[in-house]
């Protein structure tokens, strides 16, 4: 039974789903927006929208923890993450990224576009 099992797996065993989410992030943090399909999208969404908020303090431990979530990723990630991306949500509380459909592909999945709200 799946009781409190409100996580998508995404047909994928847990390191690999970890290792798809954290990829995910750091392109959207890289790119600015990213194209994939609606479930990851609304899967990666509220990881990333905590993300934006430890960084908006931009203390040693919040840079650790984000660095930790996002899997030690490249300086740059985290350099853009700190300087350019956290500081524009300083006044906002939550609601960083948007999700917007853009319909069925051939295969039969449906997909969307991930951002950052401007």
């Amino acid at each position: 039974m799946r009781h409190s099992n409100n996580r998508r797996t995404l047909s994928r065993t847990r390191s690999q789903r970890t290792a798809l989410l954290r990829g995910l992030m750091v392109s959207l943090i890289r790119d600015g927006q990213i194209k994939t399909t609606l479930a990851k999208a609304k899967e990666v969404q509220p990881m990333v929208e905590k993300i934006v908020t430890h960084a908006k303090n931009d203390t040693v431990q919040e840079r650790r923890l984000v660095a930790s979530r996002l899997g030690e990723p490249q300086d740059e990630t985290l350099k853009k993450m700190f300087t350019e991306i956290a500081p524009k949500f300083k006044d906002r509380n939550g609601g960083y990224t948007r999700v917007v459909k853009l319909g069925n592909t051939s295969p039969g999945r449906e997909e969307a576009i991930i951002a950052f709200v401007e």
